[in-house]
């Protein structure tokens, strides 16, 4: 079969929809990112589990704390997003369709995504 690209396309190892492998890289290293910040929340909550209330507070008031829970919510919605609008591009078949599952995904994920860092920012703050 010959090959319907440009030589330019070529040259970058761009394909038929000009984003060559940039997608699964971003998705793998979302999901390697996340492995590591998963496992720190997980180990936060087991350790804040029947805590006080000023315990918590302190300890989600740490710089460092919010910056790795700040980290794991930027890279969760960026895979969440990629995962997401594979699945829409796979499975749905309409174009309007698409374009309106891609752009609610989109819209779907900046709202969880900012929920998240307010939370984040406001018991880093002290609230």
């Amino acid at each position: 079969m010959a090959d319907m690209r440009t030589p330019l396309n070529k040259v970058r190892g761009l394909g038929s929809a000009r984003e060559g492998a940039d997608h699964f890289w971003r998705q793998r290293l979302t999901a390697l990112a996340n492995i590591p910040l998963t496992l720190f929340l997980v180990f936060t909550v087991i350790m804040l589990a029947g805590k006080d209330h000023a315990t918590v507070t302190a300890y989600l008031g740490s710089s460092l704390v919010a910056i790795a829970l700040l980290a794991l919510v930027l890279s969760a919605m960026v895979h969440m997003r990629l995962g997401m609008q594979t699945v829409i591009e796979d499975y749905i078949h309409s174009e309007g369709l698409k374009v309106v599952c891609l752009i609610l995904n989109t819209f779907f994920v900046i709202l969880v995504g900012l929920s998240c860092v307010y939370a984040i920012v406001k018991l880093s703050l002290g609230a």
